[in-house]
């Protein structure tokens, strides 16, 4: 086709995007203002060690993964992740605990009180919420689960995935298939038991029960070869000044290496961070960049972690471990990199991601660097019964980090629809929009892709 389209980021989500429709026949090209692909999907190696300095894995939730595995000629590079990794601990009272995945382990776990677990049984009871859209997933899971699980279970969890707070996170919006199971089946344990079936006719999987994949050489080997597909038609250090109407497509000004330039397209999709299309929009449409401007990114300071392993206390049999707010620590969890993924630290050796600040403690990031790090390494030896200081430290601050699907986003989510009706080919997506894991955006590149070709056909 000679529909020429122009796609803003070299994320995942723009990569994959522009990999669907490059492979329907359509003239894409990308922008992308760093100088390498992947977005906040970054891979280093540094002493041996590998790092992913953002995302560390996917989620198989689609069967898009394999087949973008398959036709990009990864498949040697495609691995799973340790069944080490199924097993994730929560610290309650400065004592790991393992999560329980099954009746039996749960009975027997001491994460929770007998009366929290009494509790739990009483899920298929409650009814529906009347506020529905307005609700946070703390209001939502103390109705249905109670306050223990809420705080020792969820409230860890949401620093896992969002590094934010389940009191203003939206229900509706961060965690759609938890809201839909009560709107949809009445319940929680119900609702699981019969949206098995539905998925598996979608061939999908849920991300409870979904493998865990990465790469040998990290995770941003996706986009790398993802980007190589487009070969001249993605251009690094290319940032975009402004973007104009014209009568049946776009202009985009740019400027290349401190060059300026311009690009006409008969479609735009926009894949860039929600913050960095406020400031591009605040000319072309002010209620877009205001709704933009209004999603919160909590700062999250990654610290990258490395020991002998004979100088750890703790079994290494897990995924790592979550810590709930009560346990009030300076950290929000730790990844134990090394077991989850083979050959990430050389043998005797052990690596572990540490997540500080987010929602939760944004302000501990304001403290000086070198003495909050000492404050989080001090926790984090204390925990896994370390008694000596990291072989090595590494770290990567993300200013703005993880978008907040937050209380009222419905609306945020309405305006991007809104936009679309008014500003035919212009198309919104991303990591602010339907889901912000690697999972998730490589899952929603695909129905963006069927919206422009279906908006070129009637045309």
């Amino acid at each position: 086709m000679d529909k020429k389209v122009v796609i803003l980021g070299a994320g995942i989500s723009g990569l994959t995007t522009g990999y669907w429709l490059k492979k329907s026949g359509f003239d894409v090209t990308i922008l992308e203002k760093r100088i390498e692909p992947g977005g906040s999907m970054e891979s280093v190696i540094e002493n041996g060690f590998l790092f992913d300095r953002g995302p560390n894995s996917g989620l198989e939730t689609s069967p898009l993964v394999s087949q973008l595995v398959e036709e990009l000629g990864l498949k040697n590079e495609f691995i799973y992740a340790n069944k080490k990794g199924n097993k994730r601990y929560i610290l309650r009272n400065g004592e790991l605990h393992a999560l329980p995945m099954s009746m039996k382990s749960f009975i027997k776990t001491k994460l929770f009180s007998t009366k929290a677990k009494i509790r739990l049984f009483a899920e298929p009871f409650i009814g529906r919420s009347a506020d529905g859209y307005y609700q946070s997933i703390a209001q939502f899971v103390k109705r249905r689960l109670g306050q223990e699980f809420l705080d020792y279970a969820i409230n860890p969890f949401v620093a896992g995935v969002y590094a934010g707070k389940p009191e203003e996170l939206s229900v509706k919006s961060a965690f759609p298939k938890l809201y839909a199971l009560e709107e949809k089946y009445g319940g929680l344990m119900i609702g699981t038991i019969r949206s098995i079936r539905e998925r598996r006719k979608r061939k999908e999987k849920s991300k409870h029960s979904a493998k865990m994949f990465s790469f040998k050489n990290g995770i941003q080997i996706l986009p790398k070869k993802l980007a190589e597909t487009f070969g001249s038609k993605l251009l690094f250090d290319c940032e975009v000044t402004a973007i104009e109407k014209l009568a049946g497509g776009y202009l985009l000004k740019y400027d290349k290496n401190g060059l300026p330039g311009e690009i006409r397209a008969d479609a735009v999709i926009s894949t860039i961070t929600a913050y960095t299309l406020s400031d591009l929009m605040k000319n072309y449409d002010k209620e877009l960049s205001h709704q933009l401007e209004m999603i919160y990114h909590p700062p999250v300071l990654v610290l990258f972690l490395t020991y002998p392993v004979s100088s750890i206390e703790q079994p290494l049999d897990g995924f790592g471990f979550l810590i709930p707010e009560k346990e009030r620590m300076s950290f929000l969890g730790a990844i134990w990199s090394s077991v989850i993924f083979e050959k990430r630290a050389p043998e005797g050796k052990a690596s572990f991601t540490l997540f500080v600040g987010g929602s939760r403690n944004a302000d501990l990031l304001k403290l000086d660097k070198e003495y909050l790090i000492d404050i989080v390494i001090t926790e984090f030896n204390k925990v896994m019964g370390i008694n000596e200081k990291p072989l090595s430290i590494s770290s990567r601050y993300w200013e703005k980090a993880i978008p907040q699907y937050n209380i009222g986003y419905v609306e945020v989510e309405k305006y991007f629809d809104e936009f679309e009706k008014q500003n035919p080919g212009f198309f919104l997506s991303g990591n602010f929009r339907g889901g912000i894991s690697v999972g998730d955006c490589i899952k929603n590149s695909e129905p963006t892709a069927r919206k422009v070709e279906e908006y070129f056909k009637k045309k």
